[in-house]
């Protein structure tokens, strides 16, 4: 997205606000970049959505896949962009709360949680610097 954003800023002389043509080689580095970080992080993910959150039996895996794939559709359906991720550990979290709160390991919960909590801020906050790094840098 970031790069697509910048790649059609360039292109279009300075122009914001025009629809931008996805050039090809954009996509293939999107596409590098998914699979690289499933190479790097995908397997500890996965174990941690999988079997860390809660105990997933075969139905309990198809009702929470099935809530988080209605609540991407539906999602989607509006124009809300949100997290398949998000939105994942969030059926895994229904299908674990269904089964009581003792069902679900608390503190990969919470870890999980403070992660997202943190996120927004830090994302925020290095693109405060990184705006003013570059606005220095080059002026304008």
């Amino acid at each position: 997205g970031p790069l697509a954003a910048i790649n059609s800023v360039i292109a279009s002389g300075g122009q914001v606000g025009e629809e931008a043509a996805m050039p090809s080689w954009i996509l293939l580095v999107g596409a590098m970049g998914i699979v690289f970080g499933l190479a790097i992080l995908g397997a500890r993910v996965m174990a941690t959505v999988g079997t860390k959150i809660t105990a997933l039996t075969p139905s309990r895996g198809f009702a929470a896949e099935l809530g988080a794939a209605t609540t991407v559709v539906l999602a989607s359906g509006t124009g809300l962009p949100i997290s398949t991720t998000h939105t994942l550990v969030g059926a895994v979290l229904g299908v674990g709360m269904a089964r009581g709160i003792g069902s679900l390991n608390l503190r990969t919960v919470g870890t999980i949680f403070t992660s997202w909590v943190v996120t927004l801020p830090a994302g925020a906050l290095l693109s405060i610097l990184f705006f003013f790094f570059f606005k220095g840098l080059f002026g304008a």
